[in-house]
């Protein structure tokens, strides 16, 4: 339980809910809030301001990045890394073997998975170990994932495949030709060898940070 948490490896400011059990050796960054019935293993690498939804699990070997928001019922393997700022819905899932078998240990043989900055995994969606999502991909809700996803690519379905792009804050684009621009958020967007590559980031960037409120 969380009685023993000064010698954990906790920031401070962080919240966990004494329901919670963080184990002795687990990374947990300032301001992240860790929800009931969570267990964070030792080793584990968890971020600042993350938030880690009820019924969470992260292994001793996952790392999840600055501003991450993972949702209910979400458990986050071995070989498993998330960059800053991605979102998990609910009942999402991870695997880190491929052939899994009960009676054949593969302990030293899990696959990595790299979920790029800013990216998206809808609920119930299933990600095949071994792949990378690109930056601000967007995972369809209940998608089989089973290959590389493209930066700001959607996709849907089983196996997933690309249905569109979309913008870094989430809305779909029109279809780039080459160039796009979002009407929300006006970032702009040039296609070049079927990649999509964001135009104006910077700009952007800093006027949403003029915009966000400062933490506490």
């Amino acid at each position: 339980m969380t009685d023993h948490l000064d010698a954990v490896l906790i920031d401070p400011s962080a919240t966990i809910d004494p329901r919670a059990v963080v184990d002795e050796g687990a990374r947990v960054g300032a301001r992240a809030r860790i929800w009931h019935f969570c267990h964070v293993s030792a080793g584990a690498q968890l971020g600042e301001d993350v938030s880690l939804g009820q019924n969470g699990y992260v292994a001793p070997g996952a790392v999840i990045g600055d501003g991450c928001r993972i949702q209910n019922n979400v458990s986050i393997y071995d070989g498993v890394i998330l960059e800053a700022e991605v979102f998990i819905g609910p009942s999402a899932t991870f695997t880190n073997v491929r052939t899994p078998r009960a009676h054949v240990s593969r302990r030293d043989e899990y696959d990595t998975t790299v979920v790029e900055r800013g990216a998206s995994i809808g609920a119930n969606a299933t990600i095949v170990c071994g792949v990378r999502l690109g930056t601000y991909c967007l995972i369809g809700a209940g998608s089989v994932v089973t290959r590389d996803v493209l930066p700001f690519a959607l996709v849907t379905g089983n196996p997933a495949r690309q249905a569109g792009w979309v913008c870094q804050c989430g809305v779909r684009l029109k279809a780039p030709e080459p160039r796009t621009q979002c009407l929300r958020c006006k970032a702009e967007y040039l296609l070049d060898d079927d990649e999509l590559y964001w135009i104006n980031e910077d700009a952007i960037r800093a006027r949403m940070a003029r915009h966000t409120p400062s933490a506490p």
